[in-house]
């Protein structure tokens, strides 16, 4: 098939950019070719001319990792759902098609380059939840600790986000929330991840507005582009343990002499 693509291309973050488009770079594109395949034989075409390639995350090309992303006409990971863009393939196109590729719009993710974001805001609210401390000594017998099958099922469904910042990217509001449940409640959900729950909660929360994503409120977006499907079930699910947080956090007193 034969594409037009209007490309972002920025130099680094503080350097202007704009969309360049490219036709004959995009000739005889196989339709059984991964979009990130595709973005290869771009790459090479603009190499052998002696231009600068386009630069774009990726790793494991195999919808595990989390690194690849960018918009395609709109949508992020392109237009199949459940899928990351590594994963979607150029059957999903027609000869002929106008393809708008821009990288994650978001102020938590500055651009590093091109179609590549800076997603170290994920890490560090990551971070901010800390670790589990409690000291199991050598493996304990698997039977030794009850865990209903409905909160592993849903650990195990939160545990399958892999951070790859698609539902920072739809939402409206470059909202995290959806990644932040997702992160909090898989350890939240299991009794090895209770002793830190309520410190862990907050302080994810606090990162997350540190790092300067916006609020949540609902509009869904977030689910519906997540290629793993992440509930937005999670999401009620944080701002429960949040609300319950706050209120068992000790209550200090303000030079005022009022509680603080």
């Amino acid at each position: 098939m034969n594409l037009t693509l209007h490309v972002w291309r920025q130099k680094n973050r503080t350097a202007p950019g704009a969309f360049v488009s490219y036709t004959e770079e995009a000739r005889g594109i196989s339709t059984d070719m991964s979009f990130l395949e595709m973005l290869d034989v771009v790459n090479e075409r603009l190499i052998h001319k002696g231009q600068e390639p386009i630069a774009f995350d990726h790793d494991c090309r195999e919808g595990i990792c989390g690194q690849c992303g960018v918009v395609v006409n709109g949508e992020t990971h392109g237009p199949r759902r459940a899928t990351t863009t590594c994963q979607l393939h150029m059957r999903s196109f027609h000869d002929g098609d106008v393809l708008t590729i821009e990288p994650w719009r978001a102020g938590a993710f500055p651009v590093v380059k091109d179609l590549m974001v800076d997603r170290s805001a994920f890490d560090r609210v990551i971070a901010a939840g800390g670790f589990i401390s409690v000291r199991t000594g050598n493996a304990p017998e698997a039977n030794d600790v009850a865990v209903p099958k409905q909160d592993s099922d849903l650990a195990m469904d939160a545990a399958a986000c892999i951070g790859c910042g698609a539902c920072v990217a739809a939402c409206p509001n470059a909202s995290a929330m959806l990644f932040v449940a997702a992160k909090a409640e898989h350890l939240n959900l299991l009794p090895q991840g209770n002793p830190e729950k309520d410190r862990r909660v907050v302080a994810m929360i606090d990162q997350a507005d540190a790092e300067g994503f916006g609020n949540c409120s609902n509009h869904g977006e977030c689910e519906a582009a997540c290629p793993k499907e992440i509930s937005l079930g999670f999401i009620a699910r944080l701002n429960g343990d949040y609300r319950r947080a706050l209120v068992k956090r000790p209550r200090t007193v303000g030079a005022s002499g009022g509680s603080g």
